[in-house]
């Protein structure tokens, strides 16, 4: 092993010549050598902590920019995502009322085709009456030309006995007859004009409920798409949302029970949509699809309101990571304890807000937290925020998600500025970060 050192030193020679560094003291002069192979370790050593301090900053530095540009584009989505929920809901309210418009106009058609065939029958048996009518008429005007020819006939026959008196008779006879004659044709004229009427208003009848028919297709058609894209767009905006409680840990099912259990009436257009053609209780065709999306819409509503209260948000906007949650060495007794939150480091006065809906329960000064701000939000969450410079909020106050609620500072028991974020759940901490990467795809 000495050999090969030797050899290595021998090579390094030329380049990195033996040097002495000289310790003196009061009483003697001591010196350490430096031969080649130490040189080039301490160079070496010296070159791979620049290089590993150079790499190190780097990378924070991108990660930096890397999550200014994720919560951009975080925000981005937010806006398209509540953007896309009001079109959709503007588009079933429209889809609704055009349905509900159809189905008037549906009924409306219906009404009118049962009034032309009630229309129908009655002409119809008016027809049979008349045609009864008709068949009497002709078998009085059968005998009535019988009577005439009888009557023709003894006029032939009475000529020579007492004409003149004969003729008489039987030309009153004659004219009866031709006044009946007469009344049956103009019946019967009228009798054809009626029915011709009728049937022009069975065939105009036929038509337009065709027509209806047709036109109640292509709306049902139309309204099948649009429930179609409805129930897409529905669907695509709550998977996201149920990923989201999902990778925090939270049941969504006991998250939407008590979000239901809180808000008992529902909005007006949120309300089931019940319009019947039929006489009947039961919803049917768009009425089911509709209910549907207003029942999806109504869940999607009620994560919305889930969302605003609980904890997803960051509450520092800028500022580094600086600790993270877990067991750690204590900065300022060098022990090993837990870090019950998260910090991040900052600027003086950075603002902090809050990360959900909820109600201040403390806002001043504690023990080793300096000035804190306690906020309990529904669903048993508590959030805290720690080493602040100013507070501007007080107890009892309600807040908003997003809402500034005081500055960034180095108050406690502290060995810096930055903040320091806990999150608690029946009084025991979790990760914050659990939350903040949950809904980092959502908002």
């Amino acid at each position: 092993m000495q050999v090969w050192i030797d050899r290595l030193n021998a090579a390094l020679e030329r380049y990195l010549p033996e040097r002495r560094l000289f310790l003196r003291s009061d009483t003697s002069t001591r010196f350490v050598r430096l031969r080649p192979v130490a040189q080039a370790v301490i160079l070496g050593g010296t070159g791979l902590y620049m290089a590993w301090s150079l790499v190190a900053t780097s990378i924070l530095f991108f990660e930096v920019i890397g999550s200014n540009d994720l919560r951009e584009a975080a925000r981005r989505e937010q806006s398209y995502f509540e953007q896309r929920l009001n079109d959709l809901a503007a588009q079933r309210d429209t889809s609704a009322s055009e349905a509900q418009a159809a189905h008037v106009r549906y009924a409306e058609a219906m009404d009118r085709v049962a009034a032309m065939q009630t229309l129908v029958l009655e002409g119809e048996q008016r027809n049979a009456e008349l045609e009864r009518g008709i068949d009497a008429l002709q078998t009085s005007l059968r005998g009535a030309l019988d009577e005439r020819n009888d009557a023709l006939a003894r006029v032939a026959d009475l000529e020579s006995v007492d004409a003149n008196a004969e003729l008489s008779r039987a030309g009153q006879h004659l004219a009866e007859v031709e006044q009946t004659l007469d009344f049956v044709m103009a019946a019967l004229n009228r009798t054809a004009d009626e029915r011709e009427t009728l049937r022009v208003m069975a065939d105009n009848s036929s038509r337009q409920a065709e027509h209806l028919a047709l036109e109640y297709r292509l709306i049902q058609d139309r309204n099948t798409r649009i429930f179609t894209q409805l129930e897409d767009a529905v669907e695509s905006s709550m998977v996201p949302l149920e990923r989201m409680f999902n990778a925090a840990g939270l049941s969504t099912d006991t998250i939407l029970r008590q979000v239901r259990a809180g808000y008992q009436t529902r909005s007006a257009s949120l309300m089931p949509i019940s319009v019947s053609t039929t006489g009947t209780l039961e919803p049917e065709g768009d009425e089911v699809r509709a209910n549907s999306v207003l029942a999806a819409l109504e869940e999607v509503d009620a994560y919305r309101i889930a969302l605003q209260r609980t904890p997803f948000a960051m509450p520092v906007q800028g500022a580094r990571l600086t600790s993270p949650f877990g067991y750690r060495r204590d900065p300022i007794t060098g022990g090993r304890r837990l870090h019950a939150g998260q910090d991040w480091g900052g600027s003086r006065g950075t603002p902090i807000r809050a990360t959900a809906d909820g109600t201040v329960t403390f806002a001043g000064r504690q023990s080793g937290y300096g000035n804190i701000i306690i906020i309990q939000h529904d669903f048993g969450f508590e959030t805290r925020y720690a080493h602040l410079s100013s507070i501007s909020v007080s107890v009892g106050q309600r807040v908003s998600r997003g809402d500034r609620i005081g500055g960034m500072g180095n108050t406690g028991r502290s060995t810096g500025t930055h903040l320091h974020y806990e999150i608690r759940v029946g009084g025991n901490p979790i990760n914050p970060l659990t939350y903040i990467r949950a809904a980092q795809n959502v908002f």
